[in-house]
């Protein structure tokens, strides 16, 4: 991703999201050449505002300036998580429980790798989801991306 990687880019700008009230839902950088785009999804318990996107830009590009983690040009950009809300952290699967939820694994589990349903929480390190075919335990080490889903 970086010369630091996805995970040193968002240690370095979580404290600075998190000081000013946002959670630092997730962080990408894509596209090649002059087109990158270093991405940050933000998100807040009463939602996220253009404002509130413009006041963390200002912010995190003081950051990256100072430190200068991404060699090259890119753009930055910062926006809500929207419906379908990323979940990354042990929190993001307690805090989401009742909602629903696809989670895809890195391999299959039960001959499955893709799992819709009504997320249940985390139970000793395994994603729970209640699906039509019935419940599904799911390590969290095995998921390769869990988001929220628009009601079914």
């Amino acid at each position: 991703m970086s010369a630091i990687g996805r995970d040193g880019l968002i240690d370095m700008l979580e404290p600075t999201v998190h000081a000013m009230g946002y959670e630092l839902v997730e962080l990408e950088l894509v596209g090649g050449g002059g087109n990158r785009v270093l991405r940050l999804f933000i998100d807040a318990p009463s939602g996220v505002t253009l404002d509130d996107c413009a006041a963390v830009s200002e912010a995190v590009e003081e950051v990256l300036d100072a430190e200068d983690p991404i060699p090259g040009e890119y753009s930055l950009e910062i926006s809500s998580p929207g419906v379908d809300r990323p979940l990354r952290k042990p929190d993001d699967y307690r805090r989401f429980a009742g909602e629903q939820v696809k989670v895809k694994t890195f391999g299959p589990i039960n001959g499955q790798r893709s799992f819709t349903g009504t997320l249940v929480g985390l139970e000793e390190e395994q994603v729970i989801v209640e699906t039509p075919e019935g419940r599904a335990a799911i390590p969290r080490e095995q998921v390769a991306k869990a988001h929220l889903v628009a009601d079914l």
